[in-house]
């Protein structure tokens, strides 16, 4: 539950990055964040990620359904995203209350109030492709990435395990499971078994 807990952190997270971090090219960073969508979307996704600075930036903008995140080099380990597009304004969200040095919780609750209030949306059914591993599986070089482990993620706000019949915890590895049931960031989680 921890190292989903901290995905999400990640996913919601735009820190200014510290002068002594170096930042992979932006060749790289596009080339490893695309590896979380589906082959046939790779070439239209817009891709967001850091400038030599830490700024957050758009890398490159998109002609499809899907935006992807590169990997932030100031946290641990290797974690890239590709999301359905309507989910930006809602991710976009919890990164601005990151940037206030809001908590998880405090992120939580404020967007929880905000969908029930119509003022924030999240779509049905709307997609989230992670792609994560320890450092070693990407190469920050060249972009490449090798050995990461990829997990699928379909919001279904408000919903519960009584609604949809998932379970709140896998039946086996790579079963579906529901996690957050009955806020605005109930899930479908569909993690296959790890490779590594």
């Amino acid at each position: 539950m921890k190292t989903l807990t901290f995905l999400f952190v990640c996913l919601i997270t735009s820190p200014v990055l510290f002068a002594q971090t170096k930042v992979p090219s932006k060749a790289a960073q596009m080339k490893a964040a695309v590896m979380a969508a589906p082959e046939e979307k790779r070439d239209g996704v817009m891709i967001y990620g850091f400038a030599e600075d830490g700024e957050f930036i758009v890398l490159r903008k998109g002609t499809n359904d899907l935006i992807c995140l590169a990997d932030n080099p100031e946290q641990k380990g290797f974690n890239v995203a590709c999301y359905y597009k309507d989910l930006d304004a809602f991710m976009a969200r919890g990164r601005e209350l990151k940037k206030e040095g809001k908590s998880f919780k405090e992120i939580f609750d404020t967007r929880e109030e905000e969908v029930k209030s119509g003022k924030l949306k999240i779509p049905q059914n709307s997609s989230l492709y992670v792609l994560s591993g320890g450092d070693e599986v990407f190469n920050p070089e060249t972009g490449e990435v090798t050995g990461a482990n990829l997990r699928s993620v379909v919001y279904i706000p408000f919903a519960t395990s009584e609604s949809t019949g998932l379970p709140l915890k896998p039946a086996a590895p790579g079963m579906p499971w529901i996690m957050d049931p009955g806020t605005h960031r109930a899930h479908i989680m569909i993690t296959p078994p790890a490779k590594n």
